[in-house]
């Protein structure tokens, strides 16, 4: 069963918590971890590249030179992609890069991602996570002593006004619920902050 340290709003350690095996204990699929997260990166692609074609480009109309006796090769038009200021051919036209893995691998896919994260010791676990008012200060404080001032990603229960905005200025450190947590932002952070309620609903958001 794997097991996370328990910490409360001060920063001081007040336990373990043991975490849901079904969920931060599977294997680790890596292969499966690189398709969500090639998946995730393609679908954040603009796709807005665009060339010009023959029909697109302006000039043309006329042949710039008659068929013969000019001792130059013939040519048709000033839009030819030969020409400098010419069409492209087989460029890239806007198009829309996103695709959906199926719903069981991406579900392997942030299990296999959580359990990585485990076993490797970075994931810590606070038994609450509030303030009366936006307070960054307190904020970078608190990860410090969970030694989570590098690139952490936040998880709570709700969203919670006061503690986004504390967060927000602190380089590194992403807020995220349950129903938000991906593959990639949780590979990409070094550790995982979660409240003791939002780890419960990770389980309710995974059953859905």
């Amino acid at each position: 069963m794997p097991m996370a340290p328990l910490y409360n709003m001060k920063g001081d350690k007040i336990g373990e918590y043991e975490l849901p095996d079904s969920i931060f204990g599977v294997p680790v699929n890596e292969a499966v971890l690189h398709e969500a997260v090639v998946m995730q990166l393609a679908s954040r692609r603009r796709g807005t590249a665009k060339t010009k074609t023959i029909g697109e480009v302006s000039g043309g109309g006329i042949k710039p030179w008659r068929q013969k006796g000019t001792g130059r090769a013939r040519q048709g038009s000033r839009r030819s992609p030969l020409w400098r200021g010419g069409a492209t051919l087989f460029g890239p036209t806007p198009r829309d890069y996103a695709y959906r893995l199926p719903k069981k691998v991406r579900r392997l896919a942030l299990l296999s991602a959580l359990s990585s994260k485990a076993q490797a010791n970075e994931i810590v676990v606070l038994e609450g996570l509030t303030f009366q008012e936006p307070k960054t200060k307190q904020m970078a404080a608190i990860l410090k002593k969970l030694d989570a001032d590098g690139k952490a990603l936040v998880v709570t229960r709700e969203p919670d006004k006061n503690v986004e905005l504390s967060a927000r200025n602190l380089p590194g450190v992403k807020m995220l619920v349950p129903s938000g947590l991906n593959v990639y932002d949780i590979l990409d952070h070094e550790k995982l902050v979660f409240t003791r309620d939002a780890v419960e609903a990770v389980g309710e958001v995974l059953s859905r």
